[in-house]
């Protein structure tokens, strides 16, 4: 029987370490990871220094390179490869990206590959849920996904079982739906029956012992206590055994972002559960007209902006928009650093290095905000963690 320590895992499109931070949490051990921009691969390293990151394109990384690289390590082989390849072409939210051909459309080829190069027993695949209904070719039958199980089938894979999983399922403060697949070649990966927590993690419960601070401010000191089961986690170092030298008493990136007079008096406007659309509806064309004059309210509205939080509710998506999208329930600013990582399930002392608060998205830097709205979210990463140390032992 294998032993949780001694279980090994490859990290592919690694973000800043969601999926490594769950499984760390289980004892699993990332012996490899990959990734692509230098500010994400400086945040993972920061946080998972035992781990050796390949920051390079992942199309470059050969068969023999990996072979290499586990052979360092006295392996000929690893339990698990993991890949959270790019989902911005999938994305519904994306509308002109999904529409067209990218080569982000493929990589899921790449993790296929390295998966055989390393002989790994069980290949975890992780993306949005619109990747199952993207078409090859526009006006075409043939899917992206069609082609993903075409490739692993001719790659040997006999056991293939995927799932979309909600991570306020699984204790993530936040309704955020993702398609898990696991493959393999040699074990029953079963029907995916991950158990759930009887009860979801509200926003309030997710960030009602950091500060209630203004915009534009920085705060390095808690509010109260933990005070709930799934604040304690955030707070508890021995829950996640990460290498760290935070002492748990100091709170770190609770950075609130600056705000011009008239957005807050736009955010002034929205109501729990409303977003910008809302303030367009109930306003008469005369009065939107002259909020847009006061740059209250933009020239055009977009369906996902400018929500404000409901705090006995698990929040919405967090994504690499979330600055934008996501309105404190309380108070009239976006998020802080701090608060998106909670709702994301990162631990407190996690430390976001590398690229600013803010960046536009073409640039290849990713803000922090970007950063963190992109990762797995390491509870629910935990969760399937926990499934497939079950199918290997």
């Amino acid at each position: 029987m294998a032993k949780t320590k001694n279980i090994t895992h490859i990290d592919l499109f690694a973000g800043p370490g969601g999926i490594a931070t769950g499984f760390k949490a289980l004892g699993i051990n990332t012996i490899l990871a990959n990734e692509y921009v230098d500010s994400v691969c400086e945040t993972y390293t920061a946080n998972h220094p035992e781990t050796e990151m390949l920051c390079e394109d992942i199309r470059e990384i050969t068969d023999k390179r990996i072979k290499q690289e586990l052979k360092k390590k006295g392996l000929d082989s690893v339990d698990i490869v993991s890949a959270g390849f790019p989902c911005e072409t999938f994305s519904t939210a994306g509308s002109k990206s999904r529409a067209s051909a990218d080569h982000r459309d493929i990589l899921f080829k790449e993790a296929i590959r390295i998966a055989n190069a390393a002989n790994a027993k069980i290949l975890m695949l992780e993306n949005v849920p619109a990747f199952l209904t993207k078409k090859v070719v526009k006006g075409g039958d043939e899917l992206f996904f069609d082609v993903l199980m075409k490739d692993l089938k001719e790659s040997g894979y006999k056991y293939i079982k995927y799932k979309i999983l909600n991570a306020a399922d699984y204790g993530v403060p936040q309704s955020r739906q993702r398609f898990v697949m696991l493959a393999s070649k040699t074990i029953d990966v079963g029907e995916m029956d991950i158990p759930t927590k009887s009860n979801k993690v509200s926003v309030e419960e997710a960030l009602s012992d950091l500060p209630l601070i203004e915009d534009n401010l920085t705060i390095d000191v808690y509010r109260s206590g933990p005070e709930n089961e799934y604040q304690k986690t955030m707070r508890n170092p021995s829950f996640w055994k990460l290498e760290t030298e935070h002492d748990g008493k100091k709170l770190t990136y609770h950075i609130t972002p600056k705000h011009r007079p008239s957005t807050k008096l736009r955010f002034e406007l929205i109501k729990q559960g409303e977003g910008l659309k809302d303030v367009f509806d109930k306003h008469t064309p005369e009065e939107v007209a002259k909020l847009q004059a006061d740059r209250v309210l933009p020239k055009k509205w977009f369906i996902q902006r400018n929500y404000r939080l409901i705090p006995d509710r698990p929040s919405k998506t967090v994504t690499s928009h979330c600055l934008d999208e996501l309105v404190h329930p309380q108070l009239n600013r976006g998020l802080s650093v701090r608060e998106v990582a909670r709702l994301q399930s990162f631990p407190d002392w996690y430390d976001f290095k590398g690229g600013p608060l803010l960046a536009p998205h073409m640039y290849k830097t990713q803000a922090k905000y970007e950063l963190i709205g992109d990762a797995v979210p390491p509870l629910l990463a935990k969760a399937v963690g926990q499934y497939i140390i079950g199918l290997i032992k």
